[in-house]
C-alpha cells in the first residue's frame, strides 16, 4: 500500500454548481487576449503593431528583465488593440482571430535527443516557458536556474474544483510527452501528486519518470504549495519548479506536433450557472463565448464572474477574458444586497464556519454563497482560525506582522520561502478582521524579491 499523507487542517467551502462531466466545444470566440496582468512581475515590452498579423505560436511581447521569456499569440489573427490601465500598464493584448489556425512550426523532437539547453530554448520561443512557475516568490521560473526538483498537482482541492482526471481523459499520451520534457529541466525528481482513493487515471498513477505522491485531506490538499511543504520543504536559496496538469499537455503536443496548440479545457460553473459543465477553448478565450444564455438573471442580483476559483480567482467582465493559469470560470451572486439584521436572525440558508447558524447541523449541505464580506476590516483578532485551516508548520499571524513591518530576517525564519498568497486564501476566507491576507503575502515576497535581486 501506498504511503498516504493526510491533511487535517483546512477546510471544503460546500458552494453550489459543480460543473456536470459533459465536455463541449463552442463556437470561436470574437477575441482572444493575453493578460500581462496575469505574470506577476512582469513588465512587458511589445513586438508587434496594431493591425499587424500572427500566427498561432508568434511572439507579442517579451519580459523586459529577461528577453528570453516570450509570450506569443494562442490563435492566429490580426492583433487589433492594446488595452492600458492606470499608468498606462498594459492590461490585454487582443487577437481578432482567423477562422482557422496557422501555426507556427517550431519543429518536433524527442526530447532524450536533445540536450537541456535546446529544450529551454523551444519552450521559450514557443511562449510555453511561463507555463513554468517556481517556488520561492511564485513567479515565472528563470530560465538559467537549474531547479532541485519540479511539481506537478494532479488534484485540485478548490471549491468547485475541475476533476483532473476528466481533463486528462484522451490526452494520456500527450501528458507523458509532456512529463518526459519536463524530467530533463531538474537533476532531481518530479513529484506528482494524487488524491487517495478519488484519482483514477493511469496517466497520473503510472507515469513514467515521475515519483507518485497520495494525499487525502480537505482543501487546501490540492494547492502545490501545501505538497512541497510536506514532501520537500524549501528552504534558504534553494528552488523549485511547478507546473498545472494542462501545461504539461500542452507542452507534450509541442514536442509531438512542433507546434504551440493552447487548448484548455475550462470548468464553467458556481451557483449561478444555469447549467455547469467543460468546454474546450483556446487560452484566453472571451468569457462571453461560452457563458452566453448560461447564466441566471435575476431581478437584483447582480453576476460576478470570476476566471480561476472563488478564493483566489481574478474578478473579470463576462466580455472579459480567461486568465493564462485558469482551469476554471465561476459566477457567484455579487452580494450588493443589504441584509436585515444580517447574523441576528437565526437561518438555516447561511454558511458560517463557526456554529452561528444552525446550518452547522447540515455538513452535507451545499449554499449559494455571494462575495459579501458581512463588516469591514478591523484590528488583527487572535483567534487561532489561521492555524485551524493552515496545515503547514508555521506561524501565519507572526509571518503576517513580520511582513507589515518589513522584517526580512524574521520573515526567512518563520517560513516565507515556503508561501504564496493562494496558500492564505482560506486563512482571508475564515478572517474575523477581514484582513487582505493574499495581498500581504503578496507585499511580503515582492519585498524579500527586491531586496535579494
Amino acid at each position: 500500500m501506498p504511503t498516504v499523507t493526510r491533511i487535517k487542517r483546512g477546510l471544503d467551502i460546500p458552494l453550489k454548481g459543480e460543473a456536470e462531466k459533459i465536455l463541449q466545444t463552442p463556437d470561436r470566440a470574437p477575441e482572444y487576449a493575453v493578460k500581462p496582468t496575469d505574470f506577476h512581475g512582469l513588465f512587458p515590452k511589445m513586438m508587434v503593431e496594431e493591425g499587424e498579423r500572427v500566427k498561432a505560436g508568434s511572439p507579442l511581447f517579451y519580459d523586459k528583465y529577461n528577453e528570453r521569456v516570450l509570450f506569443t499569440s494562442p490563435v492566429s489573427g490580426t492583433y487589433t488593440k492594446l488595452v492600458r490601465g492606470a499608468k498606462r500598464r498594459i492590461l490585454e493584448v487582443i487577437i481578432e482571430p482567423d477562422s482557422e489556425d496557422e501555426y507556427v512550426d517550431f519543429g518536433s523532437a524527442d526530447p532524450a535527443d536533445l540536450p537541456v539547453e535546446e529544450i529551454k530554448e523551444k519552450l521559450l520561443k514557443s511562449g510555453l516557458w511561463p507555463a513554468i512557475r517556481q517556488r520561492p516568490y511564485s513567479v515565472i521560473a528563470n530560465p538559467d536556474d537549474t531547479p532541485k526538483s519540479i511539481f506537478i498537482s494532479a488534484f485540485s482541492t478548490v471549491p468547485l474544483a475541475p476533476d483532473l482526471d476528466f481533463i486528462v481523459n484522451g490526452q494520456e499520451k500527450e501528458f507523458q510527452a509532456g512529463l518526459n520534457v519536463v524530467k530533463r529541466l531538474t537533476e532531481g525528481e518530479v513529484h506528482i501528486s494524487v488524491q487517495s482513493a478519488e484519482t483514477t487515471s493511469d496517466a497520473f498513477l503510472k507515469a513514467a519518470g515521475a515519483r507518485v505522491h497520495y494525499f487525502r485531506g480537505p482543501h487546501p490538499a490540492g494547492n502545490v504549495g501545501i505538497q512541497i511543504h510536506h514532501i520537500s520543504p524549501l528552504n534558504k536559496g534553494e528552488i523549485v519548479w511547478y507546473l498545472d496538469v494542462q501545461d504539461v499537455i500542452s507542452i507534450g503536443r509541442l514536442f509531438e506536433k512542433g507546434i504551440y496548440q493552447a487548448q484548455k479545457i475550462i470548468a464553467f460553473n458556481g451557483p449561478e450557472v444555469l447549467k455547469p459543465r467543460y468546454y474546450k477553448v483556446k487560452t484566453g478565450a472571451r468569457i462571453s463565448s461560452f457563458a452566453i444564455n448560461n447564466v441566471k438573471e435575476e431581478e437584483g442580483v447582480t453576476p460576478r464572474y470570476i476566471s480561476g476559483d472563488v478564493l483566489a480567482g481574478e474578478k473579470v467582465r463576462y466580455d472579459g477574458f480567461t486568465g493564462y493559469y485558469d482551469s476554471q470560470v465561476c459566477v457567484i451572486p455579487e452580494g450588493d444586497q443589504p441584509e436585515l439584521l444580517g447574523w441576528l436572525i437565526p437561518k438555516t440558508s447561511k454558511y458560517s464556519v463557526s456554529r452561528t447558524f444552525f446550518s452547522f447541523l447540515m455538513p452535507w449541505k451545499k449554499y449559494r454563497l455571494n462575495t459579501n464580506m458581512h463588516g469591514g476590516e478591523r484590528p488583527f483578532v487572535i483567534t487561532g482560525l489561521y492555524e485551524k485551516v493552515l496545515p503547514m508548520d508555521i506561524l501565519p499571524m507572526q509571518l503576517l506582522k513580520s511582513i507589515m513591518i518589513n522584517d526580512i530576517d524574521m520573515m526567512e525564519k518563520l517560513g516565507i520561502y515556503e508561501v504564496a498568497p493562494e496558500d492564505f486564501a482560506l486563512c482571508e476566507f475564515v478572517c474575523p478582521s477581514k484582513t487582505e491576507i493574499q495581498t500581504i503575502i503578496r507585499q511580503g515576497l515582492d519585498n524579500l524579491r527586491k531586496e535579494f535581486a
